[in-house]
């Protein structure tokens, strides 16, 4: 038996899942394929690092397990330092998740974005994806990841190569499905097409949405479709990140920018100037239609995009138990009503709908 195999035999007895894992989380079919996702999945972007608390990371997987999350998604990048979010999260699974409980998981992980120096370190090259996938596995102690995503299109890369190598991971054993992230819609069809024509079907697509940024239902033009339209021509699934755009859609911002803040930040990705007088006012009242239907900001902006059947899941990022708790909510809550919809899109400035 391989080595990395056998790290998984051994199992901190301290942790025991809840026996009642699977009683309240939903679990949607993701696209046209076999592989079923919960409806909430949990990110490891940011709080799992070398830079973060181990415990406090591994209390949130722990949490989010019991609770029926099944999904864990990774990038070869994330951290910081880049890489060590995979291996962090490899430690939790040798002391947590031995025995049998990986055949429960779906872990993915991504290659694209810069990991080391030279021309072979990021974009979407055969010698960068296949590298990096055997990186990641090492890192995390695996075999196998069930999904492999190239993690950003490659303006000079052949499309063909990039899928050709996403096609090999399947192949070879090293990941069970193949996915695309922040590809266009013309893109993203020719990349399904191509994945499909090599006998590996691409299964899902990771992009960012949520109700401040909407792009994935814009026509492409001239290509006249939106992306959601062709992920369920595709029989895609789509798997929606950073849903509470970055912090905004959540109670932090109700009464101006903490000091503490994502925003207050000189280097995070969201810039003051994105937090206007017209923006702070729709978060206010986003949360006054969220009080109505009894539930948080956050909570609400979850549900919005889940009640769309075209999304799989939706990818939350938290950085304590707690927030992992307030978000595991959304999907409690009342369905949407028609006044409901209609009173969030006057809210965004969309105006009625037919």
């Amino acid at each position: 038996m391989r080595k990395c195999v056998e790290q998984f035999t051994f199992t901190d007895m301290n942790y025991q899942p809840s026996d009642s894992r699977y009683d309240t989380m939903q679990y949607n079919r993701c696209g046209r394929s076999g592989l079923k996702l919960s409806a909430l999945s949990l990110g490891l972007w940011h709080n799992f690092g070398g830079v973060d608390v181990f415990e406090k990371g591994r209390a949130i997987v722990r949490r989010a397990f019991d609770a029926g999350i099944t999904h864990f998604d990774l990038a070869n990048n994330y951290g910081p330092p880049p890489g060590s979010a995979e291996e962090n999260f490899g430690e939790i699974l040798r002391k947590d998740f031995g025995g049998n409980l990986r055949d429960e998981l779906i872990i993915s992980t991504k290659a694209g974005y810069g990991m080391w120096p030279g021309p072979y370190g990021e974009w979407g090259s055969r010698k960068y994806l296949l590298s990096s996938l055997d990186q990641s596995l090492k890192r995390m102690g695996l075999d196998y990841v069930d999904i492999f995503y190239s993690h950003r299109p490659d303006p000079d890369t052949p499309l063909e190569e990039t899928m050709g190598a996403l096609d090999t991971a399947v192949r070879s054993g090293k990941a069970l499905y193949a996915g695309i992230s922040n590809y266009p819609a013309p893109m993203a069809k020719e990349a399904a097409t191509i994945l499909r024509r090599l006998g590996t079907p691409c299964i899902i697509h990771q992009p960012r949405y949520s109700m401040f940024d909407r792009w994935v239902e814009e026509a492409s033009q001239p290509f006249g479709k939106g992306l959601l339209d062709v992920l369920e021509e595709e029989g895609m699934g789509c798997i929606a990140f950073s849903p509470l755009a970055q912090g905004l859609l959540t109670k932090r911002y109700l009464h101006g920018i903490p000091e503490d803040s994502r925003v207050a930040k000189p280097h995070g990705f969201l810039k003051q100037e994105q937090l206007t007088e017209e923006r702070l006012a729709q978060i206010r009242a986003l949360n006054e239609i969220a009080q109505l239907r009894g539930q948080s900001l956050s909570q609400m902006a979850i549900a919005w995009l889940l009640k769309d059947d075209r999304v799989t899941s939706v990818l939350i990022g938290v950085s304590s138990v707690e927030q992992l708790d307030d978000n595991l909510l959304s999907i409690s809550g009342a369905p949407f009503t028609g006044d409901e919809i209609y009173d969030i899109e006057v809210v965004l400035g969309n105006g009625p709908k037919p």
